[in-house]
């Protein structure tokens, strides 16, 4: 059970972001550009840091929710979203996004330990300086909302096919948009 009084029908950030509209539409207008807009990394791929830096902070909701919608644009199983949170460098990402995925990981631990050797090695790898920005921000940003739902309590469903199920979803409607009782 939530801490807050949330609607226990919507679960993780669904029932928070129904709670407060207000604050609900500006972190999805957010979510939105730099899950969704054009950008030489695909949907598939940023959807993956979120999940990877979900599963860093433990976040059930986030690290399934995205997870699911990674799924769905990378056509792949659960098995390959599972590999790549629990051992990334020896899963069939590719070397980029892998470096990415350091740094995303550092964000995740705090700002200041992204290194300059971190991002030389990403360069090296072919990311754009726009592709390490975003990484940062999804990493942060990411942060922000696994601290939020957790930290208010939030109910997530154990089953792992809900997240899968929405994953096709959300990918389909986005985030600009999105109504937390669908």
């Amino acid at each position: 059970m939530a801490h807050i009084k949330i609607d226990e029908n919507l679960p993780g950030i669904r029932g928070l972001m129904h709670f407060r509209p207000e604050t609900a539409q500006p972190m999805n207008d957010l979510a939105e550009v730099l899950l969704r807009s054009e950008n030489s990394l695909s949907r598939g791929e940023r959807e993956l840091i979120a999940t990877y830096v979900s599963s860093l902070n433990d976040c059930f909701f986030c690290q399934h929710a995205h997870g699911g919608i990674a799924q769905h644009y990378l056509q792949c199983d659960v098995a390959f979203i599972d590999q790549v949170k629990d051992d990334y460098r020896n899963s069939g990402i590719s070397d980029k996004l892998k470096a990415l995925l350091v740094i995303a990981g550092s964000v995740q631990k705090g700002g200041k330990h992204v290194t300059q050797e971190q991002v030389d090695q990403a360069r090296k790898l072919g990311a754009t300086d726009r592709e390490i920005h975003d990484t940062v921000l999804i990493s942060a940003i990411f942060c922000m909302f696994n601290r939020y739902v957790d930290g208010l309590g939030t109910s997530a469903p154990s089953d792992r096919n809900f997240y899968i199920n929405r994953g096709k979803q959300r990918a389909e409607e986005g985030y600009a948009h999105y109504d937390p009782k669908n």
